[in-house]
């Protein structure tokens, strides 16, 4: 937890109108700096506690760490509602049918069953991402993707998606979490296990949270993960094999 002097804050002049509404000598009312003053401080928290950080921890999922799942979800659900429930859709179901309301409660479900599983990565208390995992039948809209389709399904585990604070983007949460991972995985008895990382369009440096859920295939190709199947843009196929395992069917 960030501890620390809070930034010196001037004071302001400030005169009343005739309607009664408090300003400074800048016309701005009192409502506008206390959000300005909000903002500033949260910023300033923000870079303390990034500073002070010296490493970002994880921890497996646990039906006690649902609150701190929830905080990181927000009032969103990660991304547009999800839940980390798209990959989990039944056959039939359509996912502007269950985002929202009724994921979360899928979800809430399946992680108080202990039958959710993902790490998830804090600074401090504070949760500031999360990682999906299990075996690739257990995510049926995945295992369903004709594009995502290979012939050994039952020896899979996969890594479909990734979520991360926005305020710790591009602070190396997600191969934090990638890294981490794979002990789990080898933990558990997996052989193989395959990501589904998006190709960056040429000339794009950065893609946006809504795109880049199942992560990047630079990022799994420099934790040692090889490509299955390429595709000519999208979500591609990628595999690692643990355990000194013989390599399995691709």
């Amino acid at each position: 937890m960030w501890r620390g002097k809070l930034p010196r804050l001037s004071l302001t002049r400030r005169v009343e109108t005739r309607a009664g509404i408090r300003k400074d000598l800048s016309g701005q009312t009192q409502q506008e700096e206390e959000f300005r003053h909000d903002l500033e401080l949260r910023r300033f928290k923000l870079r303390a506690m990034k500073k002070s950080a010296t490493q970002i921890e994880t921890r497996e999922l646990t039906p006690e760490l649902w609150p701190a799942f929830e905080k990181l979800f927000g009032a969103n659900g990660a991304c547009a509602g999800c839940w980390c429930m798209f990959w989990r859709l039944e056959k039939g179901e359509r996912y502007a049918d269950v985002k929202g309301a009724e994921a979360k409660q899928r979800m809430k479900a399946l992680v108080r069953g202990g039958e959710a599983q993902g790490l998830l990565a804090f600074v401090g208390e504070e949760p500031v991402g999360w990682l999906a995992l299990g075996p690739r039948r257990e995510f049926k809209k995945l295992d369903r993707a004709p594009s995502l389709k290979c012939e050994d399904a039952d020896e899979v585990w996969s890594l479909p998606c990734f979520f991360v604070h926005k305020d710790w983007r591009g602070q190396g949460v997600a191969r934090t979490l990638l890294k981490a991972a794979l002990p789990v995985l080898k933990k558990r008895g997996a052989k193989v296990v395959e990501g589904y990382p998006v190709k960056l369009p040429e000339g794009t440096v950065k893609l946006g949270a809504s795109f880049a859920y199942t992560g990047t295939l630079p990022l799994f190709l420099e934790e040692g993960f090889e490509l299955a199947a390429e595709r000519p843009k999208g979500k591609q196929r990628v595999r690692k094999h643990l355990q000194g395992s013989r390599k399995a069917q691709r």
